[in-house]
């Protein structure tokens, strides 16, 4: 199943830090997105702009690593098992595709908000699409990884 006199931790137990290390990206653009969606003009510190700039940043570069990174690697590892995990999530690619593009929409927009009031109802939307993609993200990261800890471990 595996390639020769690697054992499977040496092959996959990588895949697990990368995939926290996607996750605690994560964790940053969720904290940075309640951020921004609480904010009111009189109390806050910093300009709103400036926040949803670096929230724009941080959606790129979680979208970016998902797509170049984790998938890939969480890929692989599905097809090495052959334990129909990649039949199960192969429906999920397409629909993380189209939510891929409204993500990076929603960067190309990001300057471009005529109030506050736009803005938020605009990031209430994106919020909602990031729900969505997390609980696929989750469904692939099941699926094709973690079903696999205790042969890794």
């Amino acid at each position: 199943m595996l390639e020769g006199c690697k054992t499977a931790r040496e092959r996959w137990g990588g895949v697990s830090d990368i995939v926290d290390r996607w996750l605690n990206e994560r964790q940053d653009l969720i904290v940075l997105y309640c951020s921004i969606n609480g904010v009111t003009p009189e109390e806050d510190q910093r300009p709103v702009q400036d926040k949803l700039e670096e929230f724009c940043q941080l959606l790129v570069d979680y979208v970016s690593a998902g797509h170049f990174e984790v998938y890939e690697q969480l890929v692989r590892e599905g097809h090495e098992f052959d334990d129909g995990g990649i039949e199960e999530t192969r429906n999920i690619f397409p629909t993380i595709e189209d939510n891929t593009q409204i993500c990076l929409d929603f960067n190309d927009s990001c300057g471009n908000f005529s109030s506050l009031t736009h803005m938020k109802d605009e990031l209430s939307k994106m919020g909602e699409r990031l729900a969505d993609r997390f609980e696929m993200e989750d469904k692939l990261i099941e699926v094709l990884h973690n079903r696999h800890r205790e042969l890794v471990n």
